[in-house]
């Protein structure tokens, strides 16, 4: 499955750096394709990548974890590798 992690941080210069890591290493296998967005690959339910993630936000912070599915029902502007990425994930 895929899961989307949409966030916004609102800690001004805080090191966010242990998040991005965590998000990259969930299964290795992600996108990136906006600012606050990415998408992962793996089999951990979205609960799950929350779980992972949680400690590496502030309680200020917002964060929605979500299972997105490649139905024909998506559309919008991102680079052509984005949209390639999407489309050779079975999900």
């Amino acid at each position: 499955m895929v899961i989307l992690i949409s966030y916004e941080l609102r800690q001004p210069g805080r090191d966010y750096s242990n998040l991005y890591k965590a998000i990259e290493g969930i299964s290795g296998i992600w996108s990136h394709p906006l600012t606050s967005h990415w998408m992962v690959q793996t089999a951990l339910s979205p609960q799950q990548v929350w779980e992972h993630l949680a400690p590496h936000i502030d309680k200020n912070d917002s964060m929605l974890v979500t299972r997105i599915s490649n139905s024909p029902s998506y559309s919008g502007w991102l680079a052509q590798t984005i949209w390639n990425w999407m489309a050779a994930r079975a999900y």
